[in-house]
């Protein structure tokens, strides 16, 4: 009788010490995993900040957050939940930041083309008081055509930054 007494005693231990063993490895995949969603949290924060900064931003850190999504679906399906939206870019935010790429393109405009209407009557001034002297008109003609280059060049990064942008959301 001792030595099936024995036997359960052994047994108990046993199968206690395995549903122990067990729990620490439940807790150290846990323990794993939140490690690995905290370290993607703190990827991303650094892009979050520069996105709001810049629309531009957008266009660099979004593939990298839909490459790191689709390597990591668990973590991210985590901060999803956590974070109440798609981390770390939600559609909504896409489209803000176009929105205030458009924005910060009108308010650039409107300086540009202020900034080149005072240049110009300055030098309308001078050649009025010069009686039409042909190097201060070329002077005019140099800031018109400045200003005409400026405002293609900033023009053209305005339509592909905004086309990019909406392309994130498509």
């Amino acid at each position: 009788m001792s030595l099936i007494v024995c036997a359960i005693i052994v047994a108990a231990s046993v199968l206690w010490m395995g549903q122990r063993v067990l729990a620490e490895l439940r807790a150290a995949r846990d323990e794993a995993a939140r490690a690995r969603v905290l370290a993607v949290m703190q990827l991303f924060s650094a892009g979050i900040a520069a996105a709001r900064a810049d629309p531009r931003e957008l266009l660099t850190w979004h593939p990298l957050a839909r490459a790191a999504r689709q390597l990591l679906p668990g973590e991210f399906a985590s901060l999803d939940a956590a974070s109440g939206g798609r981390f770390p870019f939600t559609d909504e935010q896409v489209q803000a930041a176009h929105s205030q790429w458009t924005a910060d393109w009108l308010a650039w405009e409107r300086m540009h083309d202020g900034d080149y209407k005072l240049k110009a009557t300055m030098v309308e001034q001078e050649l009025s008081a010069s009686t039409g002297s042909p190097l201060i008109r070329a002077k005019l003609e140099a800031i018109e055509r400045e200003k005409l280059d400026l405002y293609q060049r900033r023009y053209q990064e305005y339509v592909r930054v905004a086309k990019a942008l909406q392309a994130l959301t498509a």
